[in-house]
C-alpha cells in the first residue's frame, strides 16, 4: 500500500511513522510512506506557503499555489484527503475500508486552513478525528495512519488480530489478563484458565457486551441496540 503526506513539517510525520508496527512494514516494503514538504513546491525568495486573508482577519492562510504544485507534480494515490475539523468523523470503518484499497493521500492543514480553492478544486474528502482543533493536520495524519496500516495484511504479526478489537463489530473488546495467575490476591477469571475455546469465547463476547453497555451505550444503539441472543448473554453473565 502507497500512503503519500502532504505537510510543512514533514519530519513531525516520519518521525512518527519509523517505530513499532508502521517503522516494521516499511523495512519490509508492505507499506509503502511518503512525506511530501510543501515548502519544496512554493516560489519566490524565502519559499513561503502562508499569506494573510482577504478581507481581513486574524492569522494566516495556508496557500493554493504550493499545495496544488505538490500534488500536481506528484501524482499522489487517491483519494486526497484533507485533515480539518470539518471534515466527516474517521472511525474504524473508514479505516477497514482505506485498509482494503491499494492507497490514499493526506493532505495537513496549518494556520488558520487553507485557500477554499484547495478544498473546492483539488481534495477529494476532508477527515477529522475530533470535535476539537489542533495546531495542525499532522497529529490527525498519524492517528488515520496507525489505524489505518495496522489493518493491512501483513503489517500486524497475526492478521486475525484486527478482528477482535475494540469496534469490529461496534463493541470494545472485552477484558485480557497475562501471567502470574494471581497479582496481589487478584485472580484471572477461571473460564480463561480452563482451556475449553468455546466457553472462553462465549464469556469475552458477554463481556465485550457489557462492558459497552456500560461505557458505551451510543455504541450499542449505533448498532440498533442489543439482540435477544445477546440479552440472553448477559443474562447468563449476571447469573
Amino acid at each position: 500500500m502507497r500512503i503519500d503526506v502532504f505537510t510543512i513539517f514533514p519530519d513531525m510525520v516520519t518521525g512518527f511513522a519509523g517505530h513499532s508496527l508502521l517503522g516494521k512494514a516499511q523495512a519490509a516494503g508492505t507499506i509503502d510512506l511518503r512525506v511530501h514538504d510543501l515548502r519544496d513546491h512554493a516560489t519566490g525568495v524565502h519559499r513561503p506557503v502562508d499569506d494573510s486573508p482577504f478581507g481581513g482577519g486574524a492569522g494566516m492562510v495556508l496557500m493554493a499555489e504550493p499545495v496544488f504544485a505538490a500534488v500536481e507534480a506528484i501524482d499522489p494515490p487517491r483519494p486526497l484527503h484533507y485533515l480539518s475539523p470539518a471534515g466527516r468523523r474517521f472511525d474504524q470503518t473508514h479505516a477497514r475500508v482505506l485498509a482494503e484499497g491499494s492507497g490514499f493521500s493526506l493532505l495537513c492543514g496549518r494556520y488558520e486552513g487553507l485557500d477554499e480553492r484547495v478544498r473546492e478544486h483539488l481534495v477529494d474528502d476532508e477527515l477529522t478525528i475530533g470535535d476539537y482543533v489542533l495546531g495542525g493536520g499532522e497529529v490527525a495524519a498519524m492517528v488515520v495512519l496507525e489505524a489505518v496500516t495496522r489493518l493491512v495484511p501483513g503489517v500486524m504479526g497475526n492478521d486475525s488480530s484486527g478482528d477482535d478489537e475494540s469496534f469490529s463489530d461496534g463493541l470494545l473488546e472485552y477484558p485480557h489478563y497475562t501471567r502470574p495467575a494471581v497479582f496481589r490476591g487478584w485472580e484471572v477469571p477461571d473460564v480463561l484458565r480452563s482451556g475449553d475455546h468455546a466457553r472462553i469465547a462465549r464469556w469475552r463476547r458477554a463481556q465485550a457486551l457489557a462492558r459497552t453497555v456500560a461505557r458505551r451505550p451510543d455504541l450499542i444503539e449505533a448498532r440498533g441496540g442489543l439482540s435477544d441472543e445477546e440479552r440472553a448473554l448477559l443474562a447468563e453473565l449476571d447469573g
